[in-house]
């Protein structure tokens, strides 16, 4: 078991009342991780100390941050052992998925030192003659991260690194399934030299939540909030931010579709559906969850999927490697055996897998799923996918759209351009062309549209949220008033 501390203001600290919380392995129940619990009172601590540590970081130069976060780069590839132990004790998640989260995040903070010297502005012409008129983009002040359990890493540096690079502090709210994770990587940035209260971690136990927050977006000093979960989550972090007119970037939930078009390469659309749909079982926002496949080609990828699928290696991670480890908890469990019981009650087949007993769950793939059965439309964020046949583009594209969600997406098609055409179509904030539909890089603008949320993380889209543009003027010569 890890006991692990918050960090406010520089200090390695426990809740203000001492109280603690406890994260099980989800696989034996064991005590992986006892973490403080916060209260608003703390959550407040972390934001005065936010506050204080603005006026010295904003005022940093661009060299400055960023020799800092690459020194944390550093620290974090150092901690990758460390990272993948820790994931795989509070989560359950297999080493592929841990090792991929360290290396993400490392280029995640390399991605960002790169970016502190394209915070930049423009000259825009004015009609009042010798007026100079600059929109200029400044930090906007202290940032809340709330970031989930699935990629730990990953989303906790993407809420902290591109804020930092643009001037920002930081409180970063760690997620209460992955607090020793998520604290390793506060460690790395520690490590590498950032003044005190640049970066501030709380944790809470799950019931205090709401509480914790409300008392960090209600404080003056609180400029912008991201957040990525659930959507039913983010509606009430909205809500929040409503209520005290403060800016959010919301990265929810996710249906992913992957179209395999009657003309695909099947053995690079099979490793690309694979991937999507089982890597770390199906947990993570970009998974493949629903697998439109074009009626001419599939009984021949079907019969190459489920030979795939079959074949990806199941057991608990802390034994040794393998594909599919566990789902965080038995509420998933319960949640998919109901998805899978009724698909089958409504006439689908089940190709491979099932339903299962414990939180080691095998990859399942059901056939001829259809829009009356619940795996049509819900989440399942677990490694139990749905198949749906179709006629042609039209209906496939039909079926990709038919759905409240609209974060990744894929089509796979040996042409490019019938292709583009299709994702053009797509209702979606991310679609790959012969890829799978997880598929992250650091630069790039990650973000989706209707019920997967709205804004962007990566690049110069972060840079655009995570700073205030201001309108600036110079007059340089005398100018001309009416009276």
């Amino acid at each position: 078991m890890s006991t692990i501390d918050m960090l406010i203001g520089g200090r390695k600290v426990q809740a203000a009342d001492g109280a603690t919380f406890e994260r099980r392995n989800p696989l034996d129940g064991e005590v992986a991780t006892r973490a403080p619990a916060a209260k608003a009172a703390d959550a407040r601590a972390a934001a005065d100390a936010a506050a204080a540590a603005f006026p010295v970081w904003s005022a940093f130069g661009p060299s400055e941050r960023r020799a800092l976060l690459l020194k944390a780069a550093q620290a974090l590839e150092a901690k990758a052992p460390a990272l993948i132990d820790a994931m795989a004790r509070e989560t359950g998640a297999s080493s592929v998925w841990a090792e991929f989260n360290a290396h993400l995040g490392v280029s995640l903070l390399v991605e960002a030192a790169a970016l502190t010297s394209q915070i930049n502005g423009e000259v825009i012409p004015s009609d009042i003659p010798g007026n100079l008129a600059l929109a200029v983009r400044v930090p906007a002040g202290v940032v809340l991260g709330i970031a989930p359990w699935n990629a730990p890493v990953i989303l906790a540096l993407r809420a902290i690194t591109t804020p930092l690079a643009c001037g920002n502090t930081v409180i970063l709210k760690g997620a209460e399934m992955s607090p020793h994770t998520q604290g390793l990587v506060i460690e790395a940035l520690q490590e590498a030299g950032l003044p005190p209260g640049v970066v501030n971690f709380i944790t809470n136990a799950p019931e205090d939540a709401g509480e914790v927050v409300e008392a960090i977006v209600s404080h003056p000093a609180v400029k912008r909030v991201n957040f990525t979960g659930s959507t039913r989550v983010g509606q009430i972090i909205a809500q929040t931010c409503a209520r005290y007119l403060k800016p959010v970037i919301l990265e929810l939930g996710g249906k992913a579709p992957v179209l395999v078009l009657d003309d695909a390469d099947l053995d690079v659309a099979v490793d690309g559906v694979a991937f999507g749909a089982f890597v770390n079982s199906g947990q993570v926002c970009m998974s493949t969850e629903r697998i439109v496949v074009d009626e001419k080609i599939a009984n021949d990828f079907v019969d190459r999927l489920v030979a795939k699928a079959s074949s990806l290696p199941l057991g608990d991670p802390r034994n040794g490697p393998v594909v599919l480890g566990s789902v965080v908890d038995s509420r998933t469990v319960q949640h998919t055996n109901e998805l899978i019981e009724d698909a089958l009650a409504k006439g689908a087949k089940l190709l491979c897998g099932g339903k299962s007993g414990n939180t080691l769950m095998a990859a399942t793939l059901l056939d001829h799923v259809t829009p009356e059965m619940r795996i049509y439309r819900e989440e399942s964020f677990a490694p139990v996918k749905g198949i749906v046949r179709v006629k042609g583009d039209e209906e496939a594209i039909a079926v990709a759209n038919d759905n409240e969600f609209g974060l990744s997406s894929a089509v796979f098609s040996r042409d490019t351009a019938r292709a583009w055409n299709v994702a053009l179509r797509i209702e979606s904030g991310i679609c790959h062309i012969n890829g799978p539909t997880v598929h992250d890089e650091a630069p790039m603008p990650f973000g989706g549209v209707k019920h997967s949320g709205f804004g962007h993380f990566g690049g110069r889209a972060g840079i655009d949220f995570f700073t205030q543009l201001r309108w600036i003027t110079i007059q340089t010569t005398p100018r001309k008033y009416p009276f």
